[in-house]
């Protein structure tokens, strides 16, 4: 693990992340995304007219319809929340989940509660295990720090093609950068053709279960069917503390120990793989954005990241039988060296080459939060990137 020489002044973000940079007050560039996002999404009268204007218009292109949006579940607070406020804002969501066969007991509990509470339809994907075993364990011997990326993405291209099928203009999904903040795209970057690619490389399976959002799908799922993709929570206040207690009462939710924790593999993955791996401990980014969203002191935070990431020895045996793996090819796949989504085909390469409307389409709106992201990380942090086979 690379040692700390530099910290934010104002988060606790520091020079072991691969394309940090840092202004002259000692500010790091994920604050000024954070600033940024803070225009985008602004906590005040304008904010709050955008989103009636956003709920508005929802409605009425529902018109008709069964329903007028799909709504990602998972169990989780975050996509918890978001339904609920969906419900709360008027609107008539389908709630779409994902089963990738990690669903701890509480997330299962958590959706069965909140949708028959809400009076919510839930349409569920269930992912052929082989298959997504498979993936899982191509992104693992890919040696990448984004080796829970086949799960996300498989949720968007799920999204995106039920709202397709359903003729619905809008996904809604569950996430706010104060609370969560922006994942560094060293850490975390996906797209059709990666996932893709990976599996091609390492894996044995063909995968049929579910969907892999291609470039020509994105592009006909925006640019043809007109599908949007909506993050309610980027317009509210957002605290964890209330929106847990409001979710226990209101739904029967229950906490599940952890950031992402309602997935057994998140479990693993976050307080195992990335940190023991690669040195990535995943609670700096959510406590960064707590701070700068006032939810947490800056001492508070630095205090919290003295205490080692806990994991349970059980969630590591348990993944490493789930996926059929010996315990040797564990630690092999632990000792590989560590590579990023440099090392693989991805369309990374198109979002630099058409740089200038990319950034005129994030500028108006034009692309979903997912991609426009992609811009804000490669756009303040791409400088920096580690070549191929960096460790």
């Amino acid at each position: 693990m690379k040692p700390i020489k530099k910290i934010c002044s104002r988060c606790i973000l520091d020079d072991t992340i691969e394309g940090i940079e840092f202004d002259e007050n000692g500010i790091c560039n994920f604050c000024s995304i954070h600033n940024t996002l803070e225009m985008q999404y602004p906590l005040d009268d304008i904010g709050k007219d955008h989103l009636k204007k956003i709920v508005a218009q929802i409605k009425k292109d529902g018109r008709g319809k069964r329903y007028d949006c799909v709504v990602g579940v998972s169990g989780g607070r975050d996509s918890t929340y978001t339904l609920y406020m969906a419900v709360s804002l008027g609107l008539r969501p389908l709630a779409v989940h994902f089963d990738n066969g990690w669903n701890s007991e509480t997330a299962v509990t958590n959706i069965h509660h909140a949708t028959e509470k809400l009076d919510v339809d839930l349409f569920t994907v269930v992912a052929d295990w082989e298959e997504f075993k498979d993936l899982q364990r191509s992104f693992l011997y890919a040696s990448v720090p984004d080796a829970d990326v086949p799960t996300d993405w498989a949720i968007y291209s799920v999204l995106f093609k039920l709202a397709a099928k359903e003729g619905l203009h809008y996904v809604i999904q569950g996430h706010s950068f104060r609370t969560e903040g922006t994942s560094p795209i060293t850490w975390t970057y996906m797209d059709g053709r990666y996932i893709r690619s990976v599996q091609k490389q390492f894996g044995k399976r063909k995968i049929t279960s579910f969907p892999i959002m291609g470039f020509w799908d994105l592009v006909t799922y925006i640019g043809i069917r007109r599908i949007k993709e909506i993050r309610l929570l980027e317009y509210v206040e957002y605290n964890k503390g209330t929106v847990d207690r409001l979710l226990s009462e209101k739904l029967g939710w229950t906490y599940y120990g952890g950031h992402h924790h309602e997935s057994m593999y998140t479990r693993f993955f976050q307080s195992y793989y990335l940190p023991h791996k690669f040195g990535i401990d995943k609670r700096k980014l959510e406590y960064s954005a707590q701070v700068r969203s006032g939810q947490m002191s800056r001492e508070e935070a630095l205090e919290k990241m003295r205490e080692p990431y806990e994991f349970d020895p059980g969630i590591v045996s348990y993944t490493i039988t789930k996926l059929d793996l010996t315990q040797g090819e564990f630690e092999t796949i632990m000792k590989l060296p560590k590579k990023s989504f440099l090392d693989y085909p991805t369309y990374y390469p198109y979002i630099n080459l058409f740089r200038i409307p990319v950034k005129i389409a994030c500028r108006f709106h034009l692309l979903p939060p997912i991609l426009a992201e992609k811009y804000l990380k490669k756009d303040s942090a791409m400088k920096c990137l580690p070549g191929k086979n960096a460790s």
